[in-house]
Parts: structure tokens; C-alpha cells; sequence
């Protein structure tokens, strides 16, 4: 395994930078047609040994696969759920402490947290391949797991349309080419459908204030999948215009907005809104919670399709 992100930036800057006709290509257009022409002429490292695919991970930096990957360290619970359900599960050799879903997951060894993690923990169970979260914060494990010869991907799972994406990206480096693409798919049309039932989702329904933190109050906001299945339950996310995953508000904000009801989640009860100052917010005063602890409400995951229905069902019965 080897990255060429040095070499492949320049050529793919060419081509996205070019505005003439036939060469002007966008993004992940350019990044093909550059792999599929090193790939079609047989470039690889070291010049004739090749490669049978280039995976070109969200940080931008690309890794050859000569054949699948067979010991996998997932360090992020979204990729870890993702590996199972594309049949890849027994490549993983390790997880982190929040990676609880499939039950097999749990027989892996916990290597601790996703964020900086501890490098010796995961070199010691030998990975060919590490995935990590996509996060400033990873970007120098990355670099020192590459430096001692294992390859790392950093993916993106933070919206809807990253589950389908991600699972086509990494199934053909695990050898579940076919399995990612149909579970993909799968997925593709139960949101399409879903979707289609609420005429695309988000226009009418009752306001909501999603709040996955309450001291300080945290609110979610558009960038997060969170409010993508809130809008297809049938709800409206207050702090939709919010272009952030999550974001601090203040007290005084979500009583202009004055939300039909308050979402919770993580195990807190609506008791927990019981102080004074809480007491401001019309919704909390009297008592419109939807508690909501659906175990795959915290990570973008092939389950999704079945949250939203859950959290619509709660909706609908409440009749705000």
C-alpha cells in the first residue's frame, strides 16, 4: 500500500482548475478520470507492479490497494457498523469503547477513544488498515500510521447520503464490492421512498427543538443527520438555518423561536428541564417532550431508515 496524494493533487487540481469544454470535470469526476487513467496504464508504486484499485479517502489523500484488506481497526462506531453490514465484519481486529452495534462488535478489542488515538494500542493488534473520522484532530494519526507502513482512510459519516458513500467506498478495499454496492442501494431507496412520502421532508410538521446538550444548552443543527431524519419524521429542526452539526445557543434564542415540542435524547428525562430558567420555554413548561433514545439516533448507520420511522410514529401520535 502507498498514498500519492502528492502526486495525484496537482493533476487533479489541473483538471478541476481547466474551464475548456471536455477537461473541465468537478470534484469527484476529476479524482476518476485521473485514478482510472493511472490505473488503466498500469501505474502503481514502484512503476510496473500495479494496483487493482485507488481508494481516495475525505481527507484527499488516496492509498493503492493491491489486494483486500484483512485485519481492519475501525475507530469510529458509524465505520465499525458499516464493515458488518456490508459483510466485512471478520476483517476487524479492534473498535473503540462507542462501537456497540452489531452485539459481534463488542468481542473486538476496545482500543479506547476514535479521537487521537492511542497509536500503540492500534499497531498492536497488526492492522493492514485503519479507519478513522474525519476530524483535524486525526489528521496526525493518520499521517503515523502511514509512516509505519499501515494504510489509513479518514471518512466522513456525518450526513444521510455518507452511509451509501462511504460503504461503496471502502467495500471493494474489504473485498465486499458487491454486498456494499447492494446494501447501498438498499438504503438509497428506503430513504428515496420515505422522503417521497413526506413530499422531500421539512416543510410542514411541528417545530422542534433538537437538543443534545443541556448545560450548557447545545442545540443540533442543519449539517447533522440528526435533523435530516428529523425533517422525514415529520418535525422541523428550530435551528435548521444553522449550517453546523451542533452549535451552543443561548436560552433567550430558543424562546424567540418557541419550539411545538423538545426532543431529548441520551437517557435524560424531561425532569432534567425542571429549573427556573428552563421554565421560560413555553414547550418545556408544559411538558411537550418527545424523549427519544432510539439506540442508532447517534450515528449515521444502515439503521436509519428504520429511526425515522420510529420518530415519525411519535410524531404523528402526538398531533402537534
Amino acid at each position: 500500500m502507498a498514498t500519492l496524494a502528492g502526486f495525484l493533487r496537482p493533476l487533479i487540481a489541473h483538471l478541476e482548475g481547466s474551464r475548456d469544454g471536455h477537461f473541465a470535470f468537478e470534484g469527484l469526476a476529476a479524482r476518476t478520470a485521473v485514478l482510472g487513467a493511472l490505473l488503466l496504464a498500469g501505474c502503481g508504486p514502484g512503476g510496473g507492479r500495479g494496483a487493482s484499485l485507488v481508494v481516495v479517502d475525505d481527507a484527499g489523500d488516496s492509498t493503492f490497494v493491491t489486494h483486500p484488506f484483512t485485519r481492519v481497526v475501525s475507530l469510529a462506531p458509524a465505520t465499525t457498523e458499516l464493515t458488518f453490514a456490508i459483510g466485512a465484519g471478520d476483517r476487524l481486529v479492534g473498535r473503540t469503547r462507542w462501537c456497540d452495534y452489531p452485539e459481534a462488535a463488542l468481542a473486538l478489542p476496545d482500543l479506547g477513544d476514535g479521537l487521537q488515538p492511542s497509536l500503540e494500542a492500534v499497531l498492536a493488534v497488526r492492522p493492514d488498515l485503519v479507519l478513522l473520522y474525519r476530524s483535524a484532530t486525526n489528521t496526525e494519526s493518520a499521517k503515523r500510521l502511514r509512516a509505519a507502513g499501515v494504510a489509513a482512510l479518514q471518512l466522513a459519516v456525518d450526513r444521510l447520503d455518507d452511509v451509501p458513500r462511504v460503504a461503496r467506498l471502502i467495500g471493494p478495499a474489504l473485498g465486499q464490492a458487491g454486498s456494499a454496492d447492494s446494501m447501498a442501494a438498499a438504503f438509497e431507496r428506503d430513504i428515496a421512498r420515505l422522503r417521497a412520502e413526506r413530499g422531500g421532508g421539512g416543510e410542514s410538521g411541528p417545530t422542534v427543538l433538537l437538543l443534545a446538550w443541556d448545560a450548557p444548552p447545545i442545540a443540533i443543527g442543519a449539517a447533522s443527520f440528526q435533523s435530516e431524519i428529523l425533517a422525514l419524521a415529520g418535525g422541523r429542526n428550530i435551528f435548521g438555518d444553522l449550517d453546523r452539526p451542533s452549535a451552543e445557543v443561548s436560552l433567550e434564542a430558543i424562546v424567540a423561536r418557541n419550539p411545538d415540542a423538545v426532543l431529548i435524547t441520551g437517557g435524560r428525562a424531561p425532569e432534567a428541564f425542571d429549573r427556573p430558567e428552563w421554565r421560560v420555554i413555553p414547550a418545556i413548561r408544559e411538558r411537550r417532550f418527545i424523549q427519544f433514545d432510539h439506540p442508532a439516533f447517534d450515528r449515521p448507520s444502515p439503521r436509519a431508515p428504520g429511526v425515522i420511522i420510529a420518530l415519525r410514529t411519535i410524531v404523528e401520535a402526538r398531533g402537534w
